[in-house]
């Protein structure tokens, strides 16, 4: 077995939103880096796949944005749902303070190849796809690297400055021993593809019925849908049967009665188990996590992308400029917990809300729901739209590219 030896400033661990874009903006300005992926490549469906107001922002500040848009996505200026067959406007994003005002549906596989394509120009920047990492180096009590395996081979990886971004299922995180907090959710989610009768159909929309709560992601030739589900309830739905499920999906948008025939059976469907936690402390000496390795989110909103891309432009505005030039000391690692985990509470604080206060009563429920009071003010008054557009498109605290650019010539270490 080979055993590969490598080092660097920073070791980039998951190649998802944070891993990418962190990488991304630490070359950019003139750090070594390595992103470590474990899959070959990023095709994998049904993950998040909304690019919000904010995260453009970012891209355009970068001079990405033009290029970035060019890739195949939908653009969505006004959310809204049906409830019980009448239909409710919720958010509207053409008034946000941001050069794009809308929300992009993009697989995020194109958002991941973008940066990845962007970064490769980028001296100090490497990408190792199927690397996967299995343990860390340590010296003493400080994270010194990582361990990783990459075919048959062994690669030790020693680093100034470990960062997750490995997800909610963290190798990372569990390694450093990090202690969760679960927060609870009340759900499940199923996702599925269904195909779209037309091209000309357009639109997001959630469906909110007697038989439960369907959301729809306009794809251009398909429907990415999202179905609610009670937690650990898959077992009791698939007991049922797929023409059970289908008439199911029917009863609540009945337009896609044909288009929902391409279920045939629930390999057809896939489950994304909810989870709502956050690590206590994000850090320990040369290790620092974000995104989903430090917060799991709820799917509510879509805002776990922008969660992530949003802690790994702070983590580049507070730890580029010390990373050039060594380890970064551990108050910096604190000072990111500092400015991200105050968006990240009350976002969460905000879906959990929402679970017990709506979606939990409405998954013990089978009578057809009314519109909450708060839905039907959003119709009453046009104007109060923009909160909600604003709490999804940007969130608590959006950040701002800081950190400059320092390209280093190849060859020359920073």
């Amino acid at each position: 077995m080979a055993n590969e030896k490598l080092n660097t400033r920073c070791c980039v661990v998951g190649g998802g939103p944070a891993g990418m874009m962190l990488g991304y903006l630490l070359a950019r300005a003139g750090v070594d880096v390595i992103v470590l992926e474990k899959h070959a490549d990023f095709l994998r469906d049904f993950r998040g796949d909304t690019i919000h107001p904010s995260t453009m922002q970012c891209l355009y500040e970068l001079g990405l944005l033009e290029a970035f848009l060019k890739r195949p996505h939908q653009e969505v200026r006004e959310v809204g749902a049906d409830i019980s067959g009448k239909r409710y406007e919720i958010a509207d994003f053409s008034h946000l303070p941001v050069h794009k005002r809308c929300i992009a549906f993009m697989p995020q596989w194109h958002f991941l190849d973008f940066l990845a394509e962007e970064a490769r120009t980028l001296p100090n920047f490497k990408l190792r796809m199927e690397t996967e990492v299995t343990d860390l180096l340590w010296d003493g009590h400080r994270i010194a690297g990582v361990r990783a395996r990459h075919g048959d081979g062994r690669l030790d990886i020693r680093a100034d400055l470990v960062v997750g971004c490995d997800g909610r299922h963290s190798t990372v995180r569990a390694k450093a021993g990090l202690q969760v907090s679960d927060q609870g959710a009340p759900m499940d989610v199923l996702w599925m593809r269904i195909p779209k009768a037309t091209e000309t159909e357009g639109g997001t929309l959630g469906y909110i019925g007697a038989d439960g709560f369907l959301v729809m992601l306009d794809r251009g030739d398909y429907w990415q849908c999202a179905f609610v589900i009670a937690k650990d309830g898959f077992d009791a739905v698939k007991e049922q049967g797929i023409e059970s499920f289908r008439d199911r999906l029917v009863r609540i948008n009945p337009a896609i009665a044909e288009n929902v025939k391409a279920l045939v059976s629930f390999d057809d469907v896939k489950l994304l188990t909810v989870t709502v936690d956050r690590v206590q402390r994000w850090y320990r000496p040369g290790l620092l996590c974000i995104g989903d390795c430090a917060h799991a989110m709820s799917p509510i909103g879509g805002v776990g992308i922008n969660l992530a891309i949003q802690d790994a432009v702070a983590a580049a505005n507070i730890l580029a400029e010390p990373l050039r030039d060594g380890p970064a000391a551990v108050g910096l690692l604190d000072d990111v917990q500092q400015r991200r985990q105050w968006p990240a509470k009350m976002t969460q604080g905000l879906q959990i809300f929402l679970q017990n206060k709506f979606i939990k009563p409405l998954l013990a429920s089978r009578t057809a729901p009314k519109a909450p009071l708060a839905v039907k003010l959003l119709n009453w008054f046009p104007p109060l739209r923009r909160i909600p557009a604003r709490i999804i498109g940007m969130g608590f605290r959006p950040e701002h590219i800081r950190c400059r650019e320092v390209l280093t010539p190849p060859g020359k270490k920073s």
